[in-house]
């Protein structure tokens, strides 16, 4: 019997855009395919299959979903792409075309399934890069404006607070930044992170 985590189809039925419903379903149905024994649960706001251990995950967003093995570096398939659009192992994924046919990815699915059987652990290096962060002068400017939101920016995690600063600096006009620059402060004046609306349960 498939162990299922109710909390998946709370997302797929109430949190997922339409268009991506039955891209997640049929994610799902390939995973318990390949898998039988796999085990749905749930990490980081959205869905995980674990299989001794973490194996891959799905997530739904405004406009594409993603679905990545997490151990897709050690895995051995033309099909992933060596470049991606968006996080996971098939970057954007706005329809069923934009995966694999099914025999693929059960292939794929059991090239993971037998990585996490042989306890293959995947090598990660200690980042060695300076983590000092450069905030824009207009960001810098606009907190110095808003006392709540430099409060909450200061008080994040590195990783947060740079998650703002690449979504202003990448702005490709005057008017993207500025507008960019406003939903910044107002959203840290709330204590609320940048992608603060995929990290609810």
């Amino acid at each position: 019997m498939p162990t299922i985590d109710p909390r998946v189809d709370a997302y797929i039925d109430n949190k997922a855009a339409d268009f991506a419903k039955p891209i997640l379903r049929h994610l799902r149905k390939l995973v318990h395919e390949g898998c039988p024994d796999v085990v749905e649960t749930w990490k980081w706001s959205f869905p995980h299959f674990d299989y001794k251990g973490v194996m891959c995950s799905m997530a739904s967003f405004k406009e594409h979903c993603a679905f990545g093995f997490w151990k897709q570096s050690l895995m051995e398939s033309d099909a992933i792409p060596a470049e991606k659009t968006a996080m996971g192992t098939f970057g954007r994924i706005t329809s069923l075309d934009d995966l694999p046919d099914d025999e693929t990815m059960l292939g794929l699915i059991k090239q993971a399934v037998k990585l996490n059987d042989d306890g293959v652990k995947i090598e990660r290096t200690p980042p060695t890069t300076d983590k000092t962060l450069v905030v824009p002068e207009v960001l810098t400017a606009a907190l110095e404006q808003n006392p709540a939101a430099s409060e909450y920016f200061n008080a994040f995690p590195y990783s947060k607070r740079k998650d703002y600063v690449v979504w202003i600096t990448e702005a490709k006009s005057d008017a993207t930044r500025e507008k960019r620059l406003a939903t910044t402060i107002e959203q840290l004046a709330e204590g609320k992170s940048r992608n603060w609306k995929y990290e609810k349960c």
